[in-house]
């Protein structure tokens, strides 16, 4: 059991690697953790299992999780006899506490559960609209015509057409990447549609969309971009029906997840019609060796890096630390799970 915290501190088990700290704080941010609380830290250079967590954790007031922390056990729980608040310093939650976990102790004992996904929306938004320009204006292909043939303009790219002024994106569930993509485009000179069930219309205009329903979206829309969660509902949800419906020319981007696209259906409208598509996302990943997105040439695939980059990364560690620090004052927690909303998370 640890010590007594000197000051009364509370007392917070870091339980992540140098190298996970390494990438999500900023150092002036981790050594305030270190001052403020009374931090235990994993100096094993290896991720614990569930059955250390267990033998560890009574005592402690608050945990800090990230990448590569297993999933919470019952066992830790009934050994986790002061825990207040799992901090975790990454997106989703699910694989780290199941819905039997969040109904069995967290609900029951009040444990409020962080998760920094906000702070990961930032990169995947940031990346949704640089692949949507990059897609749409196909740069990647005018470089390698010119570095493969030295020829300035390959004759059968196409070189103009409606790019982002002017058109009308049609953005896929309002999530914290959803709407971190319109708060992104709404400086722009074009329309944004919107499909989610769980937003209203009076919100979906509060954040400079027009809410429509799925088909009107695809069929209205110049660009799309998908943020669906991975979950049973949602599985391979843009299907034939959706995509038979995309315009000539359009643009189709998913930073979300493979599953919630049909890859058979999407093949076949690529090889059919002349749409551009961006995959930073697939299923499964990477592709098969002789996956067909892979043989045509208005299909990119990325290696499912949207979410990478320093400023969103450092923002999971700074949230991280509020989350503590509101935690400990009494103050609302910002990135606390809802929850009621366990089922719809990604």
């Amino acid at each position: 059991m640890p010590s007594s915290s000197p000051g009364g501190k509370p007392r917070v088990w870091y339980i992540q690697t140098e190298g996970h700290t390494d990438r999500v704080f900023d150092p002036r941010q981790y050594q305030a953790m270190l001052d403020e609380f009374d931090v235990t830290v994993n100096d094993t250079g290896r991720d614990y299992g569930a059955r250390q967590i267990a033998e560890g954790i009574a005592g402690y007031d608050a945990i800090v999780t990230g990448w590569g922390a297993p999933a919470l056990t019952a066992e830790v729980f009934q050994a986790a006899d002061a825990l207040s608040l799992i901090a975790h310093s990454a997106g989703s939650i699910k694989g780290l506490v199941s819905r039997e976990i969040v109904d069995g102790y967290l609900v029951p004992r009040n444990i409020t559960l962080f998760s920094a996904n906000t702070a990961i929306a930032y990169n995947v938004a940031e990346s949704t609209v640089g692949m949507l320009l990059m897609t749409m204006h196909r740069w990647p292909d005018f470089s390698a015509y010119f570095k493969r043939t030295g020829k300035w303009k390959d004759p059968d790219v196409r070189w103009n057409g409606r790019f982002l002024k002017g058109s009308t994106v049609g953005v896929v569930a309002a999530s914290q990447v959803g709407r971190e993509v319109i708060g992104l485009l709404r400086p722009w000179p074009l329309q944004i549609l919107l499909y989610d069930p769980f937003v209203s219309d009076e919100q979906a205009a509060e954040m400079g969309a027009e809410k429509v329903e799925l088909n009107d979206l695809f069929a209205r829309a110049d660009h799309i971009t998908l943020h669906l969660p991975s979950i049973p509902s949602t599985h391979q949800m843009i299907g034939e029906e959706q995509l038979d419906l995309i315009k000539p020319g359009a643009t189709l981007v998913n930073t979300s997840r493979g599953s919630v696209l049909d890859h058979d259906a999407l093949i076949a409208k690529c090889k059919r019609d002349e749409i551009y598509v961006c995959l930073d996302v697939t299923t499964p990943e990477p592709l098969e060796r002789y996956s067909e997105f892979r043989m045509l040439d208005n299909v990119y695939i990325a290696p499912h890096v949207s979410g990478a980059g320093f400023y969103g990364y450092h923002k999971i560690g700074e949230q991280t630390l509020e989350a503590l620090r509101a935690h400990f004052s009494d103050g609302a927690v910002f990135g606390a799970v809802d929850y009621a909303r366990y089922d719809l998370l990604a």
